[in-house]
């Protein structure tokens, strides 16, 4: 009852808005109609492997970079489509200091990952340097992988071993993937393997571009011991065929 009536004087006195325009919006918050209808959820149509809009005409199975080149990982997941209509989310929780967006965008991930999460053991965020995170404050994949469940969150468990450019520095260039995959390499180690053997691994992170980072984290928890790896994100890049986002949509 208290918890009940003291929301309902927060909401008078702040009203939830629209976590993309601001506008007023009813409820616990979320989008407005306006700016929900903009956002590209990703939910039918999907690869089997990697979670990313299958070509035209093909209904399903896995997409042709996955049949060329499987990932390590097990599958993937994604909320959304990361272009310029849902940008603006994961750039303020990122950089924009709105970690208030956490909850939002958590509960996105438990429904979309829903088969993700009951197939898992372990909930693992996709680490940040200690010198990034210590200019940014927080790790936006921890506060969102901390809210999801049932899996044991294990936040410590994967580190970052090296400083590493930002993975947005390399798009847009002839050879990005390559790149983004060779700034990556060797930058991650396990905490404790021992809490890894035979346990399946959820792995979450923001936004899922060519997969480096995650491929790399992967790549890591299986050589320390994990039965296989899924991989949960908020936001999916769709790339054209040289690896590169469009224009105008780097995280």
């Amino acid at each position: 009852m208290l918890p009940a009536v003291a929301r309902l004087l927060c909401d008078l006195v702040l009203p939830p808005r629209c976590a993309m325009c601001g506008v007023e919006v009813s409820g616990d918050g979320g989008l407005c109609p306006a700016c929900f209808a903009g956002v590209r959820f990703l939910v039918d149509g999907l690869c089997d492997r990697c979670g990313t809009l299958l070509p035209t005409g093909q209904r399903a199975g896995c997409c042709p970079t996955c049949l060329d080149h499987p990932p390590l990982y097990h599958r993937a997941r994604s909320v959304f489509v990361y272009d310029q209509d849902s940008r603006s989310l994961i750039l303020r929780l990122k950089h924009g200091d709105r970690s208030d967006l956490a909850p939002l965008l958590a509960r996105w991930l438990a429904r979309c990952g829903r088969d993700l999460l009951e197939d898992s053991d372990l909930i693992v965020p996709v680490p940040l340097h200690w010198r990034r995170l210590f200019l940014r404050r927080y790790n936006q994949a921890a506060l969102l992988a901390r809210r999801l469940g049932p899996g044991v969150y294990l936040p410590d468990l994967l580190c970052r071993t090296r400083w590493t450019r930002s993975q947005g520095e390399f798009d847009h260039h002839q050879g990005a993937r390559t790149q983004r995959h060779a700034n990556v390499r060797q930058a991650f180690a396990v905490r404790k393997p021992q809490r890894l053997a035979g346990r399946r691994v959820l792995l979450v992170d923001d936004v899922l571009t060519t997969g480096a980072t995650v491929e790399e984290c992967t790549r890591c928890l299986l050589d320390a011991g994990a039965q296989a790896v899924s991989v949960l994100t908020v936001a999916r890049a769709l790339l054209h065929r040289d690896g590169n986002r469009p224009r105008g949509e780097s995280p």
